[in-house]
């Protein structure tokens, strides 16, 4: 990860654990595996379980036995990956084992072509290998022939490798990750809930809502946000099986993915030079401290081209599309909310008359959401000090930003002018974990340090998500960058 902010300071700014591992090398040392034998299975997964094994304990993954991994009551304990290989009844579903929801990430491993084609269009992508999961009762399958293995994740996201056994440059680089960053929508007791505080009608948000509206249309020709699996088209093993769906999802209506963010206009006050602030520290305390008190405020330390500044943190405040909306047709009155990050905890406003009928729940990436526009105020704070002539922090205290993310990748000619692009070598997790909201922050600072490098005017950034899809975040409108994106 970048050394331009400390884990200390992204944890205690976004509220992510400090257990949370960011590296692949630390991953591994946190990561134990289980895996549940089948009382079928076919001939041709013996030579994947046992590379796949192999190239855990090379990697200093620990794989326990199944009483290791069990509780006296037989429950996986909380954390173990559970890894099934091969068929299983319904009974002996190893969802019938955890404790919780959330406790385990549950791998299923099939002796089959994946349910996908080269030529799948994203929307059967994402129903077909979401209807296997939630058939199988995992959070992620490996499909398996005599020519290659593929990896499908709940998000329509999938990965396909040569060969019929797993290399632990593989394993390394692209499955410790997805078993490490656990895709978890966000809970309830993660927000403070004002249901109807958000009033979608006063003339500036009817503005933001015009250019919601205008954004969706544009992008209506690309399959990349035309999709939504409802979860009450899946077939499930038994209505038991339904209702574990429904609360995994926190009962949102589905899986979509993608969304449409506006960020508010935000003043933040110019950073300060480390050395201007009176303060002795050395480096080894500001990569530990989550907040530097000066003079009665709190800064978080960053550093930019090999020199510390302090920069306060702002309250940010989003409009952004609710989870599981249909993004191309929005009707900003029931498909908008609006989160703001104010000293560590997140608050959500519903719109105001929302029908009792509309389920309006976060996005499943509003932690990453709100990483990105805190990283913009921060980045306004650097550019006030270092170069007050770029109009980054003017514009963004005027009009505020935008952000847009969808499952896809675009060519960098396709790239905004001043936009920076980062994240292509990070590990590939889902926009919904905390990995991806570090990613996205420091590697927002990656960007500026390009642009003041290249002596290039900063306008946003292109945050490449591996495997996964992109978040393009700046100074342009979503139309504007709808626009760019799709060639219009």
């Amino acid at each position: 990860m970048s050394n331009s902010i400390s884990l200390a300071s992204l944890g205690h700014l976004l509220s992510i654990p400090p257990s949370t591992p960011i590296e692949t090398g630390e991953m591994c040392k946190r990561l134990q595996l289980v895996f549940v034998q089948a009382e079928t299975r076919a001939p041709g997964l013996q030579c994947f379980i046992s590379s796949l094994m192999n190239a855990c304990k090379l990697l200093g993954i620990r794989v326990l036995s199944e009483q290791e991994a069990c509780r006296a009551d037989g429950k996986f304990k909380p954390g173990v990956v559970v890894i099934v290989p091969g068929t299983f009844k319904d009974e002996q579903l190893a969802i019938n084992r955890v404790s919780t929801l959330y406790d385990n990430i549950i791998v299923g491993i099939h002796d089959e072509p994946p349910p996908l084609t080269e030529t799948s269009l994203p929307q059967e992508r994402l129903d077909r290998i979401v209807s296997k999961l939630a058939w199988d009762m995992v959070h992620i399958s490996i499909y398996v022939t005599p020519d290659n293995w593929t990896v499908c994740t709940m998000n329509g996201g999938f990965v396909h490798f040569n060969g019929s056994c797993p290399l632990p440059s593989d394993v390394l680089q692209t499955l410790v990750p997805k078993l490490t960053a656990q895709v978890v929508p966000p809970k309830p007791s993660d927000f403070d809930h004002k249901p109807g505080a958000f009033k979608i009608r006063e003339p500036e948000n009817l503005e933001l809502s015009g250019d919601f509206i205008e954004c969706g249309r544009l992008w209506s020709s690309n399959n990349y946000l035309l999709t939504h699996t409802s979860r009450e088209t899946l077939a499930y093993r038994s209505p038991l099986y339904r209702k574990i769906v429904a609360r995994y999802l926190d009962q949102r209506s589905g899986m979509s993915y993608g969304f449409f963010a506006r960020q508010l206009p935000v003043s933040a006050p110019p950073a300060l030079h480390l050395e201007d602030s009176g303060i002795s520290v050395s480096e080894e305390e500001l990569r530990d401290l989550p907040l530097l008190p000066v003079n009665n405020k709190d800064y978080v330390p960053l550093r930019v081209l090999n020199k510390w500044y302090l920069v306060e943190p702002v309250p940010v405040t989003v409009i952004t599309t609710r989870s599981g909306c249909k993004k191309t047709d929005l009707n900003p009155e029931t498909d908008l909310v609006a989160i703001t990050l104010d000293k560590s905890r997140i608050t959500l406003m519903t719109p105001e008359g929302l029908p009792e009928t509309t389920i309006s729940k976060p996005s499943f990436d509003t932690l990453t959401i709100l990483a990105h526009a805190l990283g913009n105020a921060f980045i306004s704070s650097i550019l006030q000090t270092i170069k007050p002539s770029w109009r980054f922090a003017d514009i963004l205290s005027r009009k505020g930003a935008s952000m847009t993310h969808w499952h896809g990748f675009p060519e960098e000619s396709t790239f905004p002018e001043g936009y920076f692009s980062h994240g292509s070598d990070k590990p590939p997790v889902s926009c919904s974990t905390p990995q991806s909201a570090v990613y996205s922050l420091s590697g927002k600072i990656e960007a500026l340090e390009q642009a003041l490098e290249a002596n290039r005017e900063y306008c946003g950034d292109i945050h490449i998500e591996p495997n996964h899809g992109t978040n393009i975040i700046g100074l342009s409108s979503l139309a504007e960058t709808a626009k760019i994106i799709n060639g219009l």
